[in-house]
């Protein structure tokens, strides 16, 4: 259920705007400097960042409501929750290498089979490609046995990323349940819609055959959504 607007903080600017500082852009509401959850004055990395977020903070009404305002909490995430933790968050994506939804495959129906492969297959190799990454297809649902050599190329391609990115990759990895998928979003090589099919590409394989309830669809929706909200954030920071 969804939670009552009343049981948010109220508004208490009037205006939302953007300045520059420190090499970056801040955000001020009304003549206040917009801080972090945890107190860390903000400043966005790019200017288009700052702008979505300005429009995100602007178009609050009476009260304050934080999952209406996607970017503004992936900026926050990459300020009070990545960069004091970058290790364990690449350590997070690099584990996806040994249970990633790209390399775990049905064994039937035939078809399920081949529409895995279709879908999934360009997007392991492409990674493999791109990352060096070989990370191999199984059966099954148990985790892979992955070369660490593997695993840590994986790594070090999050590692190689800033803050903001990182975020990303890890919202669209952790979304997915897929490294290949994240990587390919916060490298623009699948667009929100296709990579929101991939993730979600059993779940619609099975709502063509026997239908789908209303609680399953509406998780499918949060899902797309979700990866629109990202692809937006990464296409904010350039």
């Amino acid at each position: 259920m969804e939670t009552p607007v009343t049981t948010y903080p109220r508004k208490f600017y009037k205006h939302a705007s953007v300045f520059e500082a420190g090499g970056g852009f801040a955000l001020k509401l009304d003549e206040r400097r917009l801080k972090t959850p945890k107190g860390a004055a903000f400043t966005a990395p790019t200017r288009a960042l700052a702008d979505a977020m300005v429009e995100e903070w602007n178009a609050q009404g009476e009260h304050i409501i934080p999952t209406r305002m996607p970017l503004t909490q992936f900026a926050f995430a990459a300020i009070d929750a990545t960069a004091p933790k970058r290790e364990e968050v690449a350590d997070y994506i690099a584990k996806f290498g040994e249970t990633d939804l790209c390399c775990h495959r049905a064994d039937s129906p035939a078809d399920l089979v081949a529409h895995q492969d279709k879908h999934w297959s360009s997007l392991r190799d492409w990674l493999h490609a791109f990352v060096g990454a070989d990370l191999p297809v199984v059966t099954g649902i148990l985790p892979a046995n992955v070369p660490q050599g593997e695993l840590a190329k994986l790594r070090a391609a999050a590692l190689a990323l800033d803050d903001f990115r990182l975020t990303a990759l890890a919202q669209a990895s952790g979304l997915a349940g897929s490294a290949i998928i994240g990587f390919a979003v916060l490298h623009g090589k699948v667009t929100p819609k296709a990579a929101f099919e991939a993730a979600a590409l059993d779940d619609l394989w099975s709502q063509e055959k026997w239908g789908a309830d209303a609680e399953a669809q509406a998780r499918l929706d949060r899902q797309r959504a979700e990866f629109e909200n990202i692809a937006r954030f990464v296409a904010a920071l350039g």
